[in-house]
């Protein structure tokens, strides 16, 4: 049995932020918009907001895609009527999936994982556009350390559902003791891993974890990348009874 360790990508593995920016900017120039930094800041807030919706169901990915852009063009006092939102998020989405941008720290330590945990397995969950998550990982060359990368779009069902973790357990083919999930979102990679009944850590600055630990049946939490390494090698040296006591 391997370690298997499940790894969300965007603010874990790959800064998403960075990777948004400057795929924004870029967009926007070419419609003729010259962003600030609160229009950037608006557009965070209602993508993050977009996609809680979606995590729920009660919007589609279509409907994700066309309003965090017309928000955004109304928010400038721009006429929208001629501007095909969904043609600016298919080159946004372009944009970013040749620029990714690595999280600081984590090419060490995926070295080091390999290195000192030779029976662990790679993998990343993501919910999202397949061409945008793998151009992003493929443009780093995070994809040498990594067996497989498990897409929402290409399951049919996005993180949290329990759904979307059965596929991903089934394909890997071992039992659920020798997963753990990795994620900095409460609401879809701890969710997802309280609903699958996965061992979990929440990779966070957060101080105050408390509160969200109980409520998401959290089992470790990470600040940086050297506590997670730290959490990941002591979760793999428990044995199998161990670990499903978690």
């Amino acid at each position: 049995m391997h370690h298997n360790l499940l790894f969300d990508l965007d603010q874990t593995l790959l800064d998403f932020h960075a990777s948004e920016h400057f795929a924004l900017k870029a967009v926007m120039a070419r419609n003729g918009q010259d962003i600030t930094e609160d229009d950037y800041a608006f557009f965070k807030q209602t993508n993050k907001g977009l996609w809680l919706e979606f995590e729920k169901g009660a919007i589609t990915k279509t409907e994700l895609f066309e309003r965090r852009f017309g928000r955004l063009f109304e928010a400038r006092g721009c006429d929208t009527s001629s501007i095909d939102m969904l043609k600016v998020n298919d080159d946004f989405i372009d944009c970013m999936s040749h620029n990714g941008f690595l999280m600081d720290g984590v090419t060490d330590f995926l070295e080091k994982v390999t290195a000192e945990l030779p029976d662990a397995g790679i993998y990343v969950i993501t919910n999202g556009v397949s061409r945008n998550a793998l151009g992003r990982i493929a443009s780093t060359g995070l994809d040498k350390y990594i067996s497989r990368v498990f897409v929402s779009e290409e399951l049919g069902y996005s993180k949290p559902a329990r759904e979307y973790f059965d596929i991903v357990t089934e394909a890997v083919g071992e039992p659920a003791e020798s997963y753990i999930v990795i994620g900095d979102s409460l609401t879809s990679d701890m969710l997802g891993a309280k609903n699958a009944h996965l061992t979990s850590c929440w990779f966070t600055a957060e101080r105050n974890t408390e509160e969200a630990m109980k409520e998401y049946s959290i089992d470790y939490t990470a600040s940086s990348f050297d506590e997670l390494f730290e959490v990941i090698s002591a979760w793999a040296a428990l044995s199998s009874a161990d670990k499903q006591g978690l």
